[in-house]
């Protein structure tokens, strides 16, 4: 009976867990929460509201493979005239993986800041294959797209 116990208490505390992380994603309204990471050359980035119109994130491997493809093709101030910042999700990344990904990033023109940490990421909303992309307005979520780079022009993405 206490196993039985137990476990119901489990069950409970797991689906209030995730009822409360859902309820936790950003939507249209919410107030984009600060943070502070690194770049790919290990350059401390801090997000500045009032400097912001775009945040995208990317949470795959492949897909910021294709992200980075298309931002690359813009030249190294795209992202900065944009008022736009790309976040790459590393966090969970093994060591022998990062040897591998931090120096072919550090080719890339542009700046990714490395979402290394899941309190930083867990807040974002996402689709699979697809970089999230927040229009934000004095740290406020103006509206939330989802961008294919494999198909969809970041150029038109960010006007």
């Amino acid at each position: 009976m206490k196993l039985l116990q137990t476990i119901l208490n489990s069950v409970l505390i797991l689906s209030l867990s995730t009822t409360m992380a859902l309820a936790d994603l950003y939507k249209k309204g919410s107030k984009v929460t600060a943070f502070k990471a690194n770049d790919q050359h290990g350059q401390a980035y801090e997000f500045e509201a009032a400097k912001t119109k775009y945040l995208l994130v990317s949470f795959d491997m492949e897909t910021g493979k294709k992200a980075n493809a298309a931002l690359s093709a813009q030249g190294a101030d795209f992202l900065t005239n944009k008022k736009a910042v790309y976040v790459a999700n590393i966090f969970g990344m093994p060591g022998i993986g990062r040897m591998f990904a931090l120096p072919k990033m550090r080719k890339y023109p542009h700046r990714i800041i490395l979402g290394d940490d899941a309190n930083l990421l867990t807040p974002f909303p996402q689709e699979a294959n697809k970089v999230t992309v927040l229009t934000v307005s004095g740290g406020v979520v103006k509206e939330i797209r989802y961008w294919d780079p494999a198909s969809e022009s970041v150029v038109d993405l960010l006007k």
